[in-house]
């Protein structure tokens, strides 16, 4: 029987904290398309520190946390653009091997060889580009058609590998690719979306096998991954998603991205402080 009491003896402002950050990234995702694990991290981050853990697993745990959310976020944005016919599935299909093979070899086995420095620092890397694109919204010229079998195979590896070590859903890496594939822009995000589900899924057993003997894990966690935040943020967040879809067919989009390109770039900028900071001391 799961031991539930530690639940109890949480903060009630670390549950509020939680439950407001779904909310936010849920809007987000709805808004942008994206699946949020970008946002989330850092603030997983700051409500870890509160709680009693080994430091140099904050962010990891913070990643597979943030990465368990998209596994149910990522179901209702599937559901809504293959209704719309929007999924290209035989991409899903060809990128599908790759994918779960780039993630079981990052979340199962180079997540766990990092150390919290090195992989903060990557993932800082990460935000700054992902910021940078959406700040810049410049999408690559369609110069080709899609690879071939084994080609697929090779896209989907490297976007399964580093969406496993960065906790994000691939879209950033994905659409770039599919669009440049000459896959029109709408398809490519719908694709995306739909390749979301298969990367978080198997990024979540891998982060549950690589995690799953580490001491000093916080109490109530599965692997890596911190179910009270999972949970939550999970519940949440599926509320606000349609939100966010909503305004984002009212609002001009573009100029929002800026704002939150910017909110990239302070998060970026908080976490590589704190990563020099530690490397310093």
């Amino acid at each position: 029987m799961i031991d539930l009491s530690p639940l109890l003896n949480l903060d009630p402002l670390l549950l509020l904290g939680l439950c407001l950050l779904g909310l936010f990234t849920g809007f987000v995702a709805g808004l942008f398309g994206i699946g949020g694990g970008m946002v989330m991290v850092p603030f997983i981050v700051y409500f870890l520190t509160l709680i009693d853990i080994n430091q140099d697993l904050v962010l990891k745990i913070a990643i597979a946390t943030s990465m368990s959310t998209i596994v149910f976020t990522s179901l209702s944005s599937v559901r809504a653009h293959h209704k719309k016919g929007a999924v290209r599935w035989e991409l899903v299909k060809g990128l599908a091997p790759g994918l779960i093979l780039g993630s079981l070899i990052s979340s199962a086995g180079m997540f766990s060889l990092f150390k919290g420095t090195t992989l903060a620092l990557v993932f800082e890397g990460f935000l700054y580009y992902s910021a940078t694109q959406m700040y810049i919204n410049k999408k690559p010229k369609p110069s080709r058609q899609v690879p071939d079998a084994l080609g697929m195979v090779g896209a989907g590896g490297v976007i399964g590998f580093f969406s496993g070590l960065v906790g994000a859903g691939g879209g950033f890496i994905s659409v770039p690719f599919m669009v440049w594939c000459n896959v029109e822009l709408r398809n490519a995000v719908a694709t995306s979306a739909a390749l979301g589900f298969p990367i978080a899924l198997t990024n979540v057993v891998g982060y549950i096998y690589s995690g799953w003997s580490e001491l000093g894990r916080p109490a109530l966690s599965l692997g890596f991954i911190w179910i009270p935040g999972m949970v939550l943020i999970a519940v949440c967040s599926v509320l606000t998603a349609p939100l966010g879809v909503k305004v984002a067919h009212k609002l001009p989009v573009k100029y929002l991205s800026k704002i939150f390109a910017a909110l990239l770039y302070t998060l970026a900028t908080y976490m590589l402080y704190k990563t020099v900071t530690q490397l310093l001391n």
